[in-house]
């Protein structure tokens, strides 16, 4: 192996190759720790704090180990830097003759078989899906990869991509025609001969837990596995080590039925009938809620008066469209691959409403058009500790946010990480000159209904004081909302023209190119901004978080995680609640600081952070920033940062 300080040195193989790359002590370190565990077949956790460099400090040693490495990251437009930009360049940096493949979930990729459907059938939602249809044919015709973020003009959230790409479920598999050409096998092929390979952690456990034909068929041939933003695993684990059904699925199948009843079976009406009597109960049952969104454990559900029967008139329905596929199953390969889901969808439709099991939770999650019924474990360390020790290798798992306070019991506890090294870095940026901590003074408690209304009237001083360049995030979406509409009134009134966006108003993407482009605006956002949002530069310089992000104590995972702790004699505030709280609010905080000229505010309005015990220990895992209570000083800070800001 090539001597890795030399490599990260100033005059090293990465200086040469990337453009204001600087010696950084931490990321040699990083790297040297997963050198060591790669030689070891050890497990590492790894805190990296922003700036620290650390996808180039795991890539150095897993490109030089010689062995088959996965790397799995947090999301697919992560997954796509990391393989078009992060890996080549450290493979031409290091000159080392690596073989790299890219692989995503089937429904990524088009589909020969389902594209030439809908040429022939040619019915459409819209008549843009008509116009985005030619596009893709010319695609698939003359691209290899037949990856659908690649199709030019046809944006990933079109309407038309149901129709041409397939699931898992609705996959002929080798009985397709199309079966020698297939995007998807020959991306997996691609795989299994190269020495590293980039997946996303929904398609790593997907695949892991479901034994299809990716990355369980990888596994047993790695020597090493690294997760990126590995402080998504525990919640991304845990719902697909469960089960889940949800009515998408139904009308998904139902849909394909009548598709496949009018190629194959136009001499039983009967089919197609059953098809839309199956569609019409799956779609009933998400009309039981009046809500758009919302999460509900089980005991809930049973006191919803409509909902029992709904579902039982569900299961019916599915039950006669099971038998009708039965009986003309022979008929096609498509109405036997119907008939195979549609077994497979009433044996989880019944487990899920039959089977009692104190190792997971029943619950429900409520979309704006689809219903999910989820069987969740309360646990995933053992399920993913008989993963880790199914055979020797290394693992790898780093992120900014890992520990609170430095320890790391909470994250290794969930993930069964018994026994592993672990290590942190601190952001080699300068925090105590270039950013302020602000806690305001005369906050109303959290729980009060005035509390938005507060948090909009003392954020927008600093907000003025920024000149706009500014994200307020929320913890809820009723409060984002809130604080929006109080927002768009106050600028009102005091003649503030800062751009105002609201998350949901668009993709994240475009929101955030929107952003960067008008150098002056105010995003205001929920979830979706609190992590892997990267915004660098003077377009954002202050940063408002409303409250401190405790998860709702009704959400059904966290009450019956809770009530199980309290149970067998824990804490669940000390040993759940508050270090889950402490990592989602160093994700919100790490939006704020992203290069080493980036200067700005960080302004956390929950007065909890000292008038409670557990205040000290949230403020101490936070970066080593300035701290204040006036507004003056907030004042003053941005007054400085004026010359840089005109």
């Amino acid at each position: 192996m090539q001597d890795i300080e030399a490599i990260f040195s100033a005059d090293g193989p990465l200086a040469g190759a990337i453009t204001g790359f600087r010696a950084r002590e931490g990321q040699l370190e990083l790297a040297k720790a997963v050198a060591a565990a790669i030689r070891d077949n050890a497990v590492l956790v790894a805190e990296a704090g922003t700036g620290t460099g650390k996808t180039f400090a795991y890539l150095v040693p897993a490109l030089l180990s010689g062995g088959k490495v996965i790397i799995s990251t947090g999301t697919k437009n992560l997954q796509d830097q990391l393989f078009d930009r992060d890996v080549r360049v450290v493979r031409e940096a290091l000159k080392v003759p690596v073989t790299v493949a890219l692989l995503k979930g089937r429904a990524n990729y088009i589909c020969h078989h389902y594209l030439e459907r809908a040429q022939h059938e040619g019915r459409f939602a819209s008549a843009e899906d008509a116009r985005y249809l030619p596009i893709i044919v010319n695609f698939a015709k003359n691209n290899a990869g037949g990856d659908k973020s690649d199709v030019p003009d046809v944006p990933e959230n079109a309407t038309v991509w149901p129709h041409v790409t397939s699931t898992r479920e609705n996959c002929l598999g080798s009985e397709c025609a199309h079966y020698g050409k297939c995007f998807v096998m020959e991306a997996r092929k691609q795989a299994l001969a190269a020495d590293v390979v980039v997946v996303n952690h929904h398609l790593f456990f997907a695949d892991v837990v479901l034994r299809d034909e990716g990355v369980s068929e990888l596994l047993p041939a790695s020597n090493t596995i690294i997760f990126d933003e590995a402080h998504q695993l525990p919640e991304t684990a845990g719902l697909f080590f469960g089960e889940s059904v949800s009515t998408s699925q139904m009308v998904e199948l139902a849909r394909d039925v009548r598709v496949e009843a009018a190629v194959s079976a136009r001499d039983t009406p009967s089919l197609p009938a059953a098809a839309q009597a199956f569609e019409k109960a799956a779609r009933d049952l998400r009309l039981v809620f009046k809500e758009d969104a919302g999460r509900f454990p089980y005991q809930a559900l049973e006191r919803q008066r409509e909902f029992a029967p709904a579902l039982a008139t569900v299961d019916a329905k599915l039950l006669a469209l099971t038998d009708a596929l039965e009986k003309l199953a022979e008929r096609a390969e498509g109405l036997e691959k119907c008939w195979q889901r549609a077994r497979l969808l009433l044996d989880e439709l019944r487990d899920w409403r039959d089977r009692e099991d104190a190792s997971r939770v029943r619950w429900a999650e409520l979309f704006y058009s689809t219903l999910h019924l989820n069987a969740t474990p309360l646990s995933v360390a053992e399920i993913f500790k008989a993963q880790i020790d199914e055979r020797a290798r290394a693992w790898i798992f780093t992120s900014a946010t890992l520990s609170v306070g430095g320890d790391f019991g909470h994250y290794c506890r969930q993930m069964g990480l018994d026994g592993a090294n672990t290590a942190a870095w601190e952001s080699p940026f300068n925090y105590a000159e270039n950013s302020l901590l602000y806690v305001p003074r005369e906050m109303p408690e959290p729980n009060t209904p005035t509390y938005t209304q507060a948090v909009v009237a003392a954020a927008l001083p600093a907000i003025e004081a920024s000149g706009g360049r500014a994200f307020m995030l929320f913890t809820s979406l009723r409060a984002m909302r809130e604080g929006c509409e109080r927002l768009k009134e106050a600028f009102a009134q005091r003649g503030l023209d800062f751009p105002l966006m609201m998350q949901g108003e668009g993709s994240r993407t475009e929101l955030l190119e929107r952003f960067r482009r008008l150098g002056n605006a105010v995003l205001v956002g929920s979830q979706s901004f609190w992590e892997g949002v990267d915004v660098r530069g003077e377009a954002l310089s202050l940063v408002v978080i409303d409250k401190l992000p405790f998860a709702a104590p009704d959400d059904p995972l966290l009450a019956a995680r809770i009530d199980k702790i309290n149970r067998e004699g824990g804490n669940a505030f000390v040993e759940y609640q508050l270090p889950q709280a402490v990592i989602t609010l160093k994700q919100g905080a790490g939006r704020l600081i992203r290069d080493e000229t980036d200067r700005g505010v960080l302004m956390i309005c929950d007065p909890r952070l000292f008038s409670k015990g557990y205040g000290k220990r949230i403020l101490r895992s936070l970066p080593s920033m300035k701290g204040t209570r006036k507004i003056d000083d907030v004042l003053e800070f941005f007054a400085r940062s004026a010359p840089a800001a005109s």
